[in-house]
């Protein structure tokens, strides 16, 4: 019976549940809700079902094929982990705004039509929100309402997309589109902002360092994978997807490289990946498609688990900055060493998830003939492995110790951190049982003697080139300093906009008030000329001249009378 359900409705409804639970209480619910959902996914027929009727849209609500399983269990197993890695958590706010979050991401992968599609993508927004808000601090507040008007933003193109194209075409389902006319663009441009293309990023690395430390780990898993699934689902094949991966691969990166805050630093790494998936996505083969599935596997646990580790350092410290973090390997061995997998796994070293799932992508650009993008994304994984597989592990946990108190993540933390760290290096030993879980019919061996040796050099030569620009003090690593991105424009363009046109006003206003006060001083005078004590009305008239003026008036009334 629980494979009839719409998916995400246990996690939906269960979420509002929680609520009135006590926290104990709460935290094992968690725990169930999501191995129910897990349970509900994996048990799940191919096929469609689970439809409704609203109005004249005929709504599916559960539509299964490979591509929808992979991602299906990709959340459902996240949402498993995060409620067992936030066991700890006594706020249920967000144990059951994570939920919900997981429920609408599940029910969005599964949904057969671009309505039901736009109710759960509204609902992520809406449920995510409140974990960026349970920080309770006035900067999280300011980035979760910028966080909701982008999203909510999202939803609202999203929307006026899907009536401009059912008007176009007389139906809702999603499918595969083309990109060309309004309804399609509106569309992609609602995916592309959920996906954080460049310069529609800003939302993921000024709202994922604020929220709180379990509610960064969440977010890592389900937003940006959902708007990737959207893309694989309704633009697969589209070439302008690829040139906007490699661009994200390589800003990211570089953004990343140079950051300093590490939970802001790993949001730039998070968006570096995706430019692989978007990639993949934009090839649109079988084996590209296949490369996006897999890769999504492995970069959704991956990410949570450095998350974890990070955010178990944080936690235990105070301390947000690496500048200010590190030693930390003595105090905490087992989350650096879940950390040191984590790190391991996003350089794709040999053996671990990501050299399989990355290879099927690099392998997909390179069979179609997009050498300028293989090398792009060559370039972006040599980078990964400076700025999250060496700077994170190396400034949190083994740089130089600054003294900091800090003790073990909780057990609960650290049976979710070995549960993903297990899970990743079983992939990677398993590459035959990996491929068959994807979508389509995977012929690949990534263990071939060229491939490995290849990763190798390109993990030790990008570990010799940070080796150096450290030793030789050229690395451009900034301190304490904010790197200003794409929010630019609403830190710096837009307020010196504001202040110049305010400027403007004020200058005009002025000279106004000028011109005014300038006028009303002659108008003050030449009254005074006449009325004062030395003007002409002032002065006392002598009787006979005033009776003189007052017979010239006489005579003239009188003329005037007449003449009528």
């Amino acid at each position: 019976m629980i494979a009839e359900l719409p998916p995400g409705l246990i996690l939906i409804l269960g979420g509002l549940a929680l609520v009135a639970l006590r926290p104990a209480a709460r935290a094992y619910g968690a725990i169930l809700l999501a191995l129910l959902a897990v349970i509900q996914v994996l048990t799940l027929p191919m096929g469609t079902g689970a439809q409704a009727q609203l109005f004249d849209f005929s709504l599916v609500l559960l539509r299964v094929d490979g591509l929808a399983i992979v991602f299906g269990a990709i959340f459902a197993v996240a949402a498993l982990v995060n409620a067992v890695y936030g066991f700890s958590e006594r706020d249920g706010l967000q144990q059951s705004s994570s939920l919900i979050y997981a429920g609408a991401a599940l029910g969005a992968v599964f949904a057969g039509d671009l309505i039901s599609l736009f109710v759960f993508w509204e609902l992520t927004a809406i449920a995510s929100v409140f974990l960026i808000w349970a920080s309770r601090t006035d900067r999280a507040v300011r980035a979760g309402m910028r966080y909701l008007v982008i999203q909510i933003g999202s939803g609202v193109i999203l929307f006026t997309g899907v009536l401009l194209h059912y008007r176009a075409t007389g139906s809702v389902a999603f499918d595969k589109m083309v990109l060309g006319d309004l309804p399609s663009v509106l569309i992609f441009l609602a995916f592309g902002i959920k996906c954080a293309f460049p310069l529609l990023h800003n939302w993921l690395p000024d709202a994922y360092p604020k929220a709180t430390i379990f509610g960064s780990v969440v977010l890592s898993a389900f937003t940006t994978k959902l708007a990737v699934y959207a893309l694989a689902r309704g633009f697969p094949g589209t070439e302008m997807l690829i040139w906007i991966g490699a661009a994200m691969a390589i800003y990211g990166s570089a953004f990343a490289m140079v950051e300093d805050h590490a939970r802001k630093l790993l949001s730039y790494s998070l968006m570096a990946q995706l430019g692989f998936l978007v990639v993949g996505a934009g090839i649109g083969t079988p084996l590209a498609i296949a490369g996006v599935a897999g890769h999504a596997v492995s970069s959704v646990f991956y990410q949570a688990l450095l998350f974890m580790c990070v955010g178990a350092g944080i936690k235990a410290t105070g301390k947000e900055r690496l500048s200010e973090l590190g030693g930390l390997a003595r105090r905490m061995p087992w989350t650096t060493a879940f950390c040191c997998i984590g790190a391991l796994t996003i350089s794709s070293m040999p053996l671990t998830a990501a050299f399989l799932s990355k290879s099927l992508i690099l392998s997909a650009a390179a069979k179609e003939s997009f050498q300028a993008v293989w090398l792009l994304l060559l370039a972006g994984a040599a980078a990964t492995v400076v700025h999250t597989g060496i700077r994170i592990p190396h400034g949190v946990f083994f740089g130089a110790d600054k003294g900091l108190g800090a003790h073990e993540a909780p057990l609960s933390s650290r049976v979710a951190m070995a549960a993903i760290a297990v899970g990743l290096v079983a992939i990677g030993v398993m590459p035959d049982a990996f491929y068959a879980l994807l979508p389509g019919t995977v012929s690949y061996d990534a263990y071939t003697l060229g491939h490995v040796v290849t990763q190798l050099q390109l993990v030790l030569f990008a570990a010799l080139a940070y080796a150096l620009m450290i030793h030789h003090d050229i690395y451009p690593v900034q301190g304490r300093a904010i790197n200003l991105d794409s929010d630019w424009f609403y830190r710096r363009f837009l307020p010196d906009i504001y202040v110049g046109i305010r400027a403007g006003v004020s200058h005009i206003h002025f000279r106004a008030l000028t011109r005014a006060q300038k006028r009303l001083a002659r108008f003050i005078a030449a009254v005074y000329r006449h009325h004062g004590p030395q003007g002409a009305l002032a002065r006392t008239w002598p009787v006979g001249s005033t009776v003189l003026w007052v017979a010239v008036l006489l005579c003239v009334m009188l003329v005037f009378y007449y003449v009528e």
